[in-house]
């Protein structure tokens, strides 16, 4: 419960950071990542994996504990579904808040963009869902060759954003920690409300 209250703190600094004087930093930043042409198929791929590699661990998790017969595994599903839609509502709730204009707007001619995005920029809804998903699967795996590939994976997809010229990096940063925020609370709320019902029964 203790790393919810940092992670959510951090993320409170970071909602003061948006509108405060480093946006200069933040602009710089993104200049430095996001090119003329941003056409690398890699990054494009990193950014397009988002919604697929959430799903495939969702359904992963819950098709093993299915088949397996695995009660465990079957919560742990479930776990990093509540972890998905706690971001998406925290993610979309935000969005409708701040209505931050995207850089490419805001900066046109000087941030470059393939694409038009019709929602709002803060925060970054990729980035978010990314390290919900792989902060979930950390918690609910506890395995080193899950937790380092998911998590370098989440990163890809943040910075492919601020490469596409999709968000600033206080977007990125604030999807990042809102997303991890998002896996401990369901974590936490996990345990609370129904691993002691199911230690019961199986008592």
């Amino acid at each position: 419960m203790q790393r919810i209250h940092i992670a959510f703190l951090f993320l409170l600094l970071n909602l003061f950071a948006v509108n405060a004087d480093s946006q200069n930093i933040d602009i710089n930043i993104l200049r430095s990542i996001n090119p003329q042409t941003p056409t690398s198929g890699f990054w494009r791929a990193s950014t397009d994996s988002y919604l697929w590699v959430s799903g495939s661990a969702m359904l992963g998790t819950l098709a093993i504990g299915l088949i397996e017969h695995d009660k465990e595994r079957q919560h742990d599903a479930y776990e990093i579904m509540i972890a998905v839609g706690i971001n998406v509502a925290v993610t979309d709730g935000l969005k409708t808040i701040f209505k931050r204009v995207r850089p490419a707007e805001e900066y046109p001619g000087e941030i470059y963009t393939l694409t038009k995005s019709r929602d709002a920029s803060f925060p970054s809804g990729h980035t978010s869902l990314a390290f919900a998903t792989a902060t979930a699967m950390s918690l609910t795996y506890k395995k080193w060759y899950v937790t380092l590939p998911a998590y370098v994976w989440a990163g890809c997809v943040g910075y492919s954003r601020m490469y596409l010229g999709k968000h600033f990096p206080s977007d990125v940063l604030g999807g990042a920690l809102i997303g991890t925020g998002s896996a401990y609370l369901s974590h936490w709320l996990s345990k609370k409300l129904f691993r002691p019902k199911q230690l019961k029964v199986d008592q």
